[in-house]
């Protein structure tokens, strides 16, 4: 039976959508096909069972003892290329503490679907207590180009463009700051080709300046990333999705740094000793 040109248009489109989704599965996690690239990347030797989380010894001392810590983002902070595993889970086990992963890959600051971060921030539960919250600026934005939108004057919720990435990252600190009255942190990929992403870290850095936010900023950290081709190889599965052993080794120790600072600020703020800055 020959098929009409309609359906032989709806039959490869239909085609090419399996072939790109699988493709997204495949190479970033994303979608139904999600296995194929945990696959792929659980024989990345940064994946090595020496790096489970289950093995890691706790710190003697640590601010973020017995507290609990939220973790908002995409792809890096779900550990997509590290079996599921990310520098959240690390914090947890070294520091003793425990933490909420919202994260799920190929989502988006600014609003536009049911997974984008602030849907997934107001489904939270707003009665358990929150020390510390943390958020990823994600990659997603930039890759997708959503529009950047610009810092207002307002701190009015309702008043914030969700649809920018301007308008969604003020929206959740507002948010956040509303619901559990906690420090917000939000933290930047290591440096990698975009100047999108880079027109985004400078505008974090606006909302900073408005909102006296932690920033934990690996973009502009050039010690941080001065790392050999060795540990690059080791640490990363692609150029922007860490394994087990970028986690473990390079990120969290970072990480706990600017953790460690933003509870130091909010002690500070709290006593009414004078904010020094970061």
């Amino acid at each position: 039976m020959k098929l009409k040109k309609w359906q032989q248009i709806g039959l490869c489109g239909g085609s090419i959508m399996t072939v790109w989704t699988a493709f997204c599965g495949y190479q970033w996690g994303w979608g139904p096909f999600a296995k194929l690239h945990n696959i792929k990347t659980a024989k990345h030797p940064g994946n090595d069972t020496q790096y489970a989380p289950e093995k890691i010894q706790p710190l003697e001392c640590s601010l973020l003892k017995r507290k609990h810590l939220v973790f908002l983002g995409s792809s890096v902070t779900y550990g997509s290329a590290a079996g599921g595993v990310s520098f959240a889970d690390y914090i947890a086990a070294r520091n003793v503490c425990s933490i909420t992963k919202e994260a799920v890959s190929g989502t988006t600051l600014v609003q536009g679907s049911d997974n984008s971060y602030i849907s997934r921030l107001q489904k939270m539960d707003k009665n358990k207590a929150v020390d510390l919250f943390v958020c990823q600026l994600s990659t997603n934005d930039a890759t997708q180009k959503k529009p950047l939108g610009i810092v207002g004057a307002s701190k009015n919720l309702a008043e914030f463009d969700t649809e920018t990435v301007a308008g969604a990252i003020e929206y959740i600190v507002c948010y956040v700051r509303e619901t559990w009255g906690c420090p917000v942190a939000f933290y930047t990929n290591p440096k990698y080709e975009s100047e999108s992403y880079a027109q985004m870290v400078a505008l974090l850095y606006e909302i900073k300046a408005k909102w006296n936010i932690a920033v934990i900023d690996m973009w502009n950290e050039t010690a941080f990333s001065s790392i050999t081709a060795e540990q690059r190889f080791l640490y990363m599965a692609d150029h922007i999705h860490p394994t087990k052993a970028g986690y473990l080794q390079w990120w969290t120790p970072y990480m706990e740094a600017g953790l460690y600072q933003a509870i130091r600020r909010d002690s500070m703020n709290a006593s009414g000793a004078m904010d020094l800055g970061d």
